[in-house]
């Protein structure tokens, strides 16, 4: 019993100086937690699906396609982990909010109207947290191999 109060007391402690911030012990206890990314994909559909092979366009593009994709992530969905080492891309963001992690746990909300480019240092993963799907157009370079 002796041995307890001490941590009951640290305890207390840490919940009064959290609450005295406005914030609750679980929002704190999450945000500490490292968030794991999804591997794979859920709720993600791929349309107007359309590539061009570059081999035969640009000297020293064999094996490449320049690709464009409108992608829609349904809510609660996600794209799982992936690198654009080999692919980079650019985004456009039609609809919803895409919430995009980073693997050195950077995060960005896209909206309608938002651009990014995506470059061989990218490694990321997409989530839709809201109520509606999101719905971007991507255009990548994807080497065949």
């Amino acid at each position: 019993m002796m041995s307890m109060l001490p941590r009951r007391r640290h305890q207390s402690t840490l919940r009064g100086a959290i609450l005295a911030l406005g914030c609750s012990l679980a929002a704190v206890l999450a945000a500490t937690a490292a968030e794991q990314p999804p591997i794979g994909n859920k709720g993600l559909k791929a349309s107007k699906t359309q590539a061009l092979d570059l081999g035969s366009e640009i000297a020293g593009m064999e094996n490449r396609q320049l690709r464009f994709r409108m992608l829609t992530i349904d809510p609660g969905g996600y794209i799982g982990v992936h690198s654009h080492k080999d692919r980079p891309a650019a985004v456009y963001f039609l609809q919803g909010e895409d919430t995009v992690t980073s693997a050195n746990g950077e995060v960005k909300v896209f909206k309608p109207g938002d651009v990014t480019m995506e470059g061989r240092e990218a490694t990321h993963w997409h989530r839709n947290d809201g109520k509606e799907p999101v719905i971007f157009v991507t255009v990548d370079i994807l080497h065949q191999k």
